[in-house]
């Protein structure tokens, strides 16, 4: 009888140590945004030489598993918000912006989760950008660079050089309308809800202007900026550039480029994949983009995040903060993150990766260069996205109707900063 109980007694403890160890797995919602034609196979499909980012990463970390969505772009930001307000937010978010989910409190810090080996990988300009009273809040995903793109054939025709300043590119500008009578537009503008953000830090960082100042606070109707903006309505006005920049996206002025159409066009340096993929067969270069005379040039540098919500009602914060770091530990990996980037053409947020995507494509060490003469968007300050959406509406789609820009930008300022 006693040797029946020791053995009941020791099948209990057997049963329940194999229960211990077949606990179910940490589950972790991860929404990724859709960079391009093969983010979603990537992480869903079979975009890995046969695999996914989300099977094998599960084949190696049995213990977690992923929710991953991929969200469009313009998808993104409502399905995020509406999570938030239906107090089911994700676990783990890539995406632009980071400062209002930090400013409401929702935010881990990064410390909390991120492997000390990896935080220390990162490009340390990058993480300063994600930086708010001394604690980083997101990390890099990955960055772009811009740049302005020129058809050789059409300077070659027209005869004219490559601009480097304002006057030199409405010069050029207006050769090329003389030359063709209009059937060929100077320069590309996106003054769109997409990237009309962009345009504006293109003219007002080329005329020593920007979004804030030396100190870090608003100056958004500085007079830099307002010379900024009234050179792109300039432009506009004069018939240099496309004719609908209220509508005509980025990629819109891409596929014109391609054809032939548009002589100049700011964009990133995934501009040779995307015309390569589209079928374009155009020569083209790259150059610096025009500045001011008596300003410095500057190019536009574009970073995405990731970054974990909390979760106060998890049951095991220390386990499930192991599992986000499980995570961006794999997606980092170079075995990994050097085919993400070198497949969507970005630039790397890691030291690791530089490496293998140089001994590549030897051309991608110049795109280093020019990201680090990059500058970013204030975006580590929470007034960051109403100053992008009043850029783009309040300010420059209301000058493309005939509006006065100064008032436009001071009113913004008021907006923002109260003066």
């Amino acid at each position: 009888m006693k040797k029946i109980t020791a053995l009941l007694l020791a099948l209990v403890m057997m049963l329940g140590c194999a229960a211990a160890f077949a606990e179910d797995p940490i589950e972790l919602d991860v929404i990724i945004c859709e960079y391009g034609n093969n983010t979603r196979d990537w992480f869903l499909g079979s975009g890995m030489n046969g695999s996914n980012f989300v099977d094998l990463f599960t084949a190696a970390n049995p213990d977690v598993k992923l929710n991953l969505q991929v969200v469009s772009w313009s998808d993104v930001h409502k399905e995020v918000s509406t999570r938030i307000s239906n107090g089911n937010p994700p676990d783990i978010l890539n995406i632009d912006t980071f400062s209002e989910f930090q400013a409401d409190g929702l935010l881990l810090p990064v410390t909390d989760y991120c492997p000390e080996d990896l935080y220390q990988d990162f490009f340390p300009a990058f993480m300063e950008e994600s930086v708010v009273d001394g604690t980083v809040w997101a990390v890099p995903d990955l960055a772009s660079a811009r740049a302005l793109y020129y058809n050789k054939k059409i300077f070659d025709e027209v005869g004219i050089e490559v601009p480097a300043t304002w006057a030199e590119l409405k010069d050029v500008c207006q050769a090329i309308k003389d030359f063709y009578a209009g059937d060929v537009y100077g320069i590309g503008l996106d003054l769109t809800e997409d990237e009309g953000q962009v345009t504006f830090a293109y003219f007002a960082w080329g005329n020593n202007g920007g979004f804030v100042d030396a100190d870090g606070n608003w100056a958004l109707n500085s007079d830099a900026n307002v010379e900024a903006v009234e050179c792109i309505m300039d432009l506009i006005n004069s018939g240099y550039a496309n004719p609908s920049p209220s509508t005509q996206t980025r990629y819109e002025l891409q596929d014109l480029f391609g054809a032939g159409k548009l002589a100049m066009v700011f964009a990133p340096n995934q501009l040779p994949q995307y015309l390569a993929e589209k079928g374009f067969d155009i020569e083209f270069a790259t150059a610096d983009i025009p500045h001011n005379e008596g300003a410095t040039g500057s190019s536009v540098g574009v970073m995405d995040r990731v970054m974990a919500f909390r979760d106060d009602a998890a049951p095991d914060q220390a386990k499930r903060n192991e599992a986000i770091g499980k995570f961006l530990k794999f997606f980092y990996d170079p075995a990994n993150y050097v085919g993400w980037v070198s497949m969507e053409t970005f630039l790397p947020a890691v030291n690791s990766a530089v490496g293998a995507l140089v001994e590549a494509d030897p051309s991608f060490e110049a795109w280093l260069n020019v990201l680090g003469n990059c500058r970013f968007y204030p975006a580590a300050k929470s007034e960051w996205a109403d100053v992008r959406n009043g850029i783009v509406v309040d300010v420059e789609q209301r000058a493309l109707t005939g509006e006065e820009v100064r008032p436009l930008l001071d009113a913004l300022q008021t907006k923002i900063a109260g003066n």
